[in-house]
């Protein structure tokens, strides 16, 4: 239960409905227009690529794999992990963009709320890495990428103790999209009503507050951190302090403000190879 002043309350909630600050169409259109948009992402995904579905990961029901792999490809070939946004509590294992030279995408599902909790989500976002590693061992590169829940996601990935997984992933790089990183704020705004989260939960999921396991864990992973310019101010913000973050304790890390995109269309425009966030990411 929030006990701050209504106001602040009020203001928490806009800050962190990202629909609410783009300038391109209304709240309600610019999610109906992602969510087409991902749809059609999927649908010219698996129309130019071999496509496994469904592919179990773990016992749960939502915990499944799909992978696309490109007709052209080689066995040895670079692969990476998607997982997908929508406040842990919406969508699901759709890729936001297609297989790009030789790429195999890996799209993961997880327990959304409210059947699914923060803890049981971050234990299998890393169960699923874990898995994938075990199928695809001749890989030539492991990358993730999450797109706003996703980049959180992806981000406790890399801050995983990997010891107690018998495993050693050597995750090349990370593409952090619109990420949360501090769940401490979301607490006492409308999306944490599905998650019921305590302060507690929120601290041993946020990644801000394990840069030490993910120095030693991702020392030689090349971090983008990268935002929307019409993100909200708080998601900026985050963004901006996790950069600088990891940029202080010595990782190898970039930061990525992309100009004329809000919180959406930053990651939809990832389908075409000529777009500047498309393109540092496959440098």
């Amino acid at each position: 239960m929030c006990v701050r002043p209504c106001c602040f309350c009020q203001e928490l909630e806009h800050q962190f409905s990202p629909s609410r600050w783009s300038h391109r169409m209304s709240a309600d259109d610019v999610i109906r227009a992602h969510v087409a948009a991902v749809r059609s992402g999927t649908e010219k995904a698996r129309s130019i690529t071999q496509t496994l579905l469904d592919i179990p990961y773990g016992d749960g029901d939502g915990e499944k794999l799909d992978v696309y792999v490109p007709s052209s490809s080689s066995p040895d070939v670079p692969l990476v992990i998607y997982f997908h946004g929508g406040y842990w509590q919406f969508l699901r294992s759709d890729p936001s963009h297609s297989p790009h030279k030789g790429v195999v995408v890996v799209a993961v599902g997880y327990s959304i709320a409210p059947k699914g909790n923060m803890d049981l989500m971050v234990s299998q976002v890393r169960r699923s890495v874990v898995s994938v590693i075990q199928q695809y061992s001749h890989i030539s590169g492991l990358y993730l990428c999450g797109h706003s829940a996703g980049a959180h996601l992806a981000a406790m990935v890399l801050s995983t103790d990997w010891a107690q997984y018998d495993i050693s992933p050597q995750i090349k790089g990370a593409l952090l999209v619109s990420g949360i990183y501090d769940l401490q704020p979301i607490l006492s705004t409308y999306v944490n009503e599905p998650l019921k989260m305590t302060e507690e939960v929120a601290l041993r999921n946020s990644p801000s507050h394990f840069l030490s396991q993910l120095k030693l864990s991702s020392a030689s992973c090349d971090i983008i951190v990268a935002v929307a310019q019409n993100d909200s101010p708080e998601f900026r913000k985050q963004s901006e302090e996790y950069f600088k973050a990891l940029e202080s304790a010595g990782l190898k890390v970039s930061f990525e403000d992309v100009p004329n995109t809000d919180h959406f269309n930053i990651i939809e425009q990832l389908v075409d190879e000529n777009y500047h966030l498309t393109k540092v990411s496959c440098s």
